[in-house]
């Protein structure tokens, strides 16, 4: 949303991302699950650049929720973790 310029613009990204269903992926409950998939990963050498990344990914699969991506650091999970793809094949 902050990359809108114009107010029309923001106003009709702002009501149309208001229609979908919002979830709260971070709790105490999976911070550990987060950890122990950045350290599954880490262990074959893999390194996850980003803390977000992991976040989002755990929540994604513990919630079996497809994740439109085209950043790098999703393709480890899904190749060792079973986060899905929402990308069509």
């Amino acid at each position: 949303m902050q990359g809108f310029r114009r107010d029309r613009d923001f106003e009709t990204a702002r009501e149309l991302l208001g229609s979908l269903k919002i979830f709260s992926i971070i709790d105490a409950e999976s911070v550990v699950e987060r950890a122990n998939n950045f350290r599954f990963l880490r262990k074959r050498g893999i390194t996850i650049r980003k803390t977000v990344d992991v976040i989002i990914a755990t929540f994604c699969i513990k919630n079996d929720i497809p994740l439109l991506y085209s950043d790098r650091d999703f393709f480890p999970f899904q190749k060792h973790l079973k986060l899905r793809s929402a990308m069509v094949d």
